[in-house]
């Protein structure tokens, strides 16, 4: 416990509205997303698609509030927000799930200890 980092909220990185990145994206602290991205995300905080976001890919995070469109896979070590603007279609690992009346998933989904399990701990 004593290793683990805690996000204050006040450094976070942003994909607005207009943007697209295509390739890998890495990041030590909170990233949201309201532009486009295809390809993978690997943060270490928390990850937010917003309303105009749109995701085509594999997140891996700590914990995700979804208010877009998430098309791929997504692994939530802790908790994961589908809002009732948001759709994911593909996969789904995490710890909790909260679907809000409304959001749009279609796919699969593992929940509790062995959806939160770290890529690189599963057998």
């Amino acid at each position: 416990m004593a290793n683990e980092k805690q996000q204050s909220g006040l450094m976070f990185n942003a994909l607005t509205a207009g943007s697209k990145i295509v390739g890998s994206i890495t990041a030590d602290s909170d990233f949201r997303i309201d532009g486009m991205i295809e390809g993978d995300l690997n943060c270490s905080g928390k990850v937010v698609i917003g309303e105009a976001g749109r995701v085509k890919g594999t997140i891996v995070c700590q914990n995700a509030e979804i208010l877009g469109l998430l098309e791929g896979k997504i692994n939530c070590h802790q908790q994961l927000s589908l809002r009732a603007s948001g759709k994911i279609h593909g996969e789904v690992m995490t710890k909790t799930l909260i679907v809000e009346p409304g959001a749009l998933f279609n796919g699969s989904c593992a929940m509790g200890a062995a959806g939160a399990e770290k890529p690189a701990e599963k057998k």
